[in-house]
């Protein structure tokens, strides 16, 4: 039976339901992979007899790749369906998981990890397209609240995992997890996705590939180093961002030019996308940048295991899983701009207590504050998600949702290098704080280091952590100024012409 979503239904129809579940599956698979394989840097510099810089590699391969690949997806799932192309994103990072969980070596691993990040980069802009398509442009609150769920289990479940997996069983299995899971996923997505509507493609824009992939790219690559290199200065940050920024103007100049270049730049004219890009790029690098802080606070000044320190998360998600699907409801009647001001009213009330951190402050304090922010992540991420695609028409979403992913994850890197590079300069600051952070990081035997010393280093560590965590706060409040332009009252889709109907979801 064939069914059509009813733009006015209030709730999501069980067709919509079937293709949320399927691309849920594949976006928590690739997003848990990035937080699970973070945990497993130790191991890796273990296993492999490999220095810290060099087992980094295993992320920053992975989300360079991302970075390469996303820019294509948009135009891949007009040319070739986004059924297919989801299909074999699947299937290219399924191939990386099993490749990686065979690597003999670091070299080998880097190069597997590479593989998954092509096949990873493009499920979540896909699952995007897919499901704004199914829904239709009034329901598409809901639809990016059920697509919020992976984005919050990531950083909060990926931990637990990879800690549990490797404590358990052993390093491989944290890849491994993905072959049965993405069997799974493929194989759904094969029987509940909606067939592919050929339409004429436009042609390839080769020099916006050449220009765009490769520069974002080059300039996350030298953000990244950041926090390896101490300092912006450094000749391996500035080298490759400085090109990699050059090659992104030099797109940005080719774009203005071309009648359809591989990012659609004439999407800014859309007023809601605009404002929504805007603001999702202050919050990812406020919010991205102090994700970071968290389990880092927890496994360095409280010393958790990796799994505790997952655990002590979780009131971020509960919090976040609360307010999220109201969150979904409320954006498709009321529009997402007072949800949003909401949003970062709580995730300041939760990050002002972290500003007041001490190297023994109450958990019961310390986890409330983290339900407070995770309900404001809730009711924030997928509404500015919801601003930048609900007006626009169906041939627009796909390069709507991969200009939206390339902003997050551009702006959460940078974020992220940020955080890093400012809690370690003020760890430098304090020699207490630096030789505790080098005991815990197993670099300094705790033998050999006073008791008193110890205490406080540990003290002087919590303040690092402290002093971080005000300047996220301050990144967080500036998030109100583009946020006052967020609509605040139900955003009406465009107008379509007949070819842009939403493809039809199959019930099988």
């Amino acid at each position: 039976m064939t069914t059509t979503p009813d733009a006015t239904a209030d709730k999501l129809d069980r067709g919509v339901l079937k293709v949320a579940g399927v691309v849920v599956l594949g976006a928590i698979m690739a997003i848990l992979d990035v937080t699970v394989v973070s945990v497993a840097l130790p191991t890796f510099q273990r296993e492999f007899h490999a220095s810290y810089a060099t087992v980094a590699w295993t992320m920053t391969a992975y989300t360079l790749a991302l970075a390469t690949v996303i820019p294509v997806t948009g135009w891949a799932a007009d040319r070739f369906g986004t059924k297919r192309l989801y299909l074999t994103s699947i299937a290219l990072f399924v191939a990386g998981s099993a490749l990686c969980s065979a690597a003999w070596d670091i070299g080998p691993l880097i190069a597997f990890r590479t593989l998954q990040g092509l096949g990873g980069g493009m499920l979540m802009p896909l699952g995007m397209t897919i499901m704004t398509r199914a829904a239709g442009p009034d329901r598409i609150g809901r639809v990016m609240a059920v697509l919020g769920v992976p984005m919050l289990l990531g950083p909060i479940g990926g931990p637990i995992l990879g800690g549990w997996l490797i404590e358990t069983a052993s390093w491989h299995w944290i890849f491994l997890i993905n072959v049965p899971i993405g069997a799974v996923a493929f194989l759904a997505s094969l029987r509940i996705l909606p067939k592919d509507q050929p339409r004429p493609s436009e042609s390839f824009d080769f020099l916006g590939m050449l220009l765009l992939s490769p520069g974002l790219a080059l300039f996350l690559y030298g953000v990244s180093s950041i926090p390896g290199a101490g300092t912006v200065a450094a000749a391996k940050v500035l080298i490759p961002a400085l090109i990699g920024l050059a090659l992104v103007v030099g797109f940005v100049a080719h774009a203005l030019r071309k009648d359809h270049p591989l990012l659609d730049l004439g999407l800014f004219a859309n007023r809601n996308l605009a404002v929504a890009v805007i603001t999702m790029t202050l919050f990812s690098v406020a919010f991205m940048g102090s994700m970071l802080l968290f389990p880092s606070y927890f496994l360095q000044v409280r010393g958790q295991s990796t799994l505790n320190a997952g655990l002590l998360l979780a009131p971020q998600g509960l919090g976040a899983m609360l307010t999220m699907p109201v969150a979904g409801r409320l954006t498709d009647k009321i529009g997402p701009g007072k949800l949003v001001l909401g949003g970062i009213v709580l995730i300041a009330a939760g990050m002002g207590a972290f500003t007041q951190v001490t190297a023994d402050s109450s958990y019961v304090l310390l986890l409330g504050s983290l339900f407070v922010l995770g309900m404001g992540m809730g009711m924030t991420m997928m509404p500015i998600m919801s601003a930048a695609l609900a007006s626009l028409v169906d041939h627009q979403i796909a390069r709507g949702s991969t200009m939206m992913n390339i902003v997050q994850q551009t702006a959460g890197s940078i974020g992220t290098a940020v955080m890093s590079v400012i809690l370690t300069n003020q760890v430098q600051h304090s020699p207490a704080a630096t030789v505790y952070s080098a005991v815990t990081q197993g670099l300094v035997p705790v033998k050999q280091v006073a008791p008193s010393l110890l205490a406080q280093g540990r003290s002087a560590l919590a303040g690092a952590f402290g002093h971080t965590y005000l300047i996220a706060l301050i990144l967080i409040a500036l998030c109100i100024v583009p946020a006052l332009f967020l609509p605040r009252r139900r955003i009406e889709k465009a107008e379509q012409q007949p070819e842009d109907v939403a493809v039809p979801v199959s019930i099988h």
